[in-house]
């Protein structure tokens, strides 16, 4: 059990981990703890929020988007330019999608992609009413991939996310009620971020599954970052 916790920190962030040996049993083990890792992620963030308070809400705003790309490593970043360039340079076609995410460089769409997401989340930061609401993104966000890879194919053979398909469908199961609970815990916005959670992730399932047939690592990472900026702004319509 803590070989999987231990195993879902150390791919979904940058916090100091035990090493743990990473195989595909671990991995799989790995998936009902994303939304623990969630949590912690929120709670840093709030926390970080909570005790700059007293400084202009910008500031802190960039200070505190700052501190959410270094605790995860741009990894779903990474993901969202990738998927960007993929989606529009694919021209609809599956196999050039596919192989354009593959491309370690960065085109103009995931630039824009890069650009106006930054934008949109410290703008909503600046206006975020409690910093106890950000436990909700990261919360449902990482809760939405739990979803994702227990309902989606996996594409590509052989990639990051391939050993996840081992994961035990009822522990997972239970991962998301849990996460669910967790965000009707803060009222009438924990349900609003809940209901704007499953909207936003099941439309980009359905992307996904018209263009590819299922999702990659990148496509998931876009995922946690829509999802994460959607929630965001459901938090200022309280």
């Amino acid at each position: 059990m803590m070989r999987g916790l231990a195993i879902a920190f150390a791919f979904l962030t940058r916090l100091p981990t035990p090493k743990v040996a990473w195989d595909a049993r671990g991995q799989a083990a790995s998936l009902k703890w994303y939304p623990a890792v969630g949590l912690m992620l929120g709670l840093l963030l709030a926390l970080l929020a909570f005790v700059l308070y007293r400084l202009p809400s910008l500031p802190v705003a960039v200070v505190v988007f700052t501190a959410w790309v270094l605790l995860t490593g741009a990894l779903h970043l990474d993901g969202l330019a990738d998927s960007a360039d993929a989606w529009v340079g694919g021209l609809g076609d599956r196999t050039r999608t596919l192989a354009i995410m593959k491309d370690p460089r960065c085109g103009p769409a995931g630039v824009m992609a890069l650009v106006t997401l930054a934008l949109l989340k410290v703008s909503m930061l600046t206006a975020l009413p409690s910093p106890w609401w950000l436990l909700l993104p990261p919360l449902l966000a990482r809760g939405a991939l739990v979803g994702l890879v227990l309902t989606t194919p996996y594409v590509r053979e052989g990639g990051l996310g391939d050993g996840l398909r081992g994961a035990s469908a009822t522990t997972c199961r239970v991962a998301i009620v849990l996460t669910m609970l967790g965000a009707l815990c803060f009222g009438m916005t924990g349900a609003l971020s809940l209901l704007i959670a499953v909207i936003v992730a099941g439309a980009w399932r359905v992307a996904c599954m018209r263009r590819l047939g299922g999702f990659t690592g990148d496509t998931a990472g876009a995922m946690v970052e829509m999802i994460e900026a959607a929630v965001l702004f459901g938090c200022l319509l309280r």
